[in-house]
């Protein structure tokens, strides 16, 4: 017999809500009246084609991420301060500053993916540390300028890598940071994504491989976000 969990179920009742609610309000008006979230991905078009092979929805608001508008408010002055770092050393004040001075000059010249493959290791030797460790919070993301004073999880290396990135000419659009489960381990996760022109490569902090999407079958993505959208995900 199943031993159920209430607060399992709780749980799993709420995020099935808050998926089905960005769904419907991403969707066109024929599949908006789907009555499941099996319903809503046959009405979707190229089925199965997006990250990780599933269906995707979009959506402009980060009235559901709260974390992600906390962490894309915070960042701004720091990436100003870190850049003013990175192009004179007479305004490197602190560590943080000086090791994003480090990567941003040792990958700039480096061809595309070579910059992936060096940014990837860089942030990868930070130690991974849980959220409640650092902050006394189940779930805290942190800014890169947070991330590099003190460390952090999973998603946190993907945040640092995304405005690496994009420093060094990675577009918004080519990246998202995407939350997912690992089936495998039955915990969450989170990589960064960066889209090719017939690929999309993932970033993550368990190994510094870098590979396409399709190579991991026990990743699904539940949503994913960049600096202007979040994307909602379903197999």
């Amino acid at each position: 017999m199943t031993d159920f969990k209430p607060l399992q179920i709780i749980k799993k009742a709420a995020l099935i809500a808050s998926l089905a609610s960005v769904l419907v309000n991403t969707m066109p008006m024929d599949a908006a009246h789907a009555q499941s979230l099996g319903d809503l991905a046959k009405a979707a078009k190229g089925k199965g084609t997006a990250l990780f092979r599933t269906v995707e929805f979009r959506s402009k608001s980060f009235k559901a991420l709260p974390q992600w508008a906390r962490v894309l408010k915070k960042s701004k002055p720091e990436i100003r301060s870190f850049n003013a770092c990175a192009n004179n050393i007479a305004n490197c004040k602190t560590p943080q500053q000086k090791s994003w001075r480090k990567i941003i000059h040792a990958a700039k010249n480096m061809s595309r993916r070579q910059k992936l493959d060096t940014v990837n290791k860089f942030f990868n030797r930070w130690p991974y540390k849980l959220d409640h460790e650092v902050y006394g919070v189940s779930e805290y993301w942190a800014s890169p300028n947070q991330f590099m004073r003190t460390s952090g999880d999973c998603e946190d290396y993907s945040i640092a890598k995304f405005y690496a990135l994009k420093e060094l000419g990675f577009k918004d659009n080519e990246m998202r940071i995407v939350i997912l489960k690992d089936s495998i381990r039955g915990i969450g996760h989170a990589v960064l994504a960066i889209y090719e022109k017939n690929d999309i490569l993932i970033l993550d902090s368990l190994s510094n491989l870098i590979l396409t999407h399709t190579k991991y079958r026990h990743y699904i993505p539940q949503y994913s976000m960049n600096s202007t959208t979040r994307w909602a995900h379903i197999k």
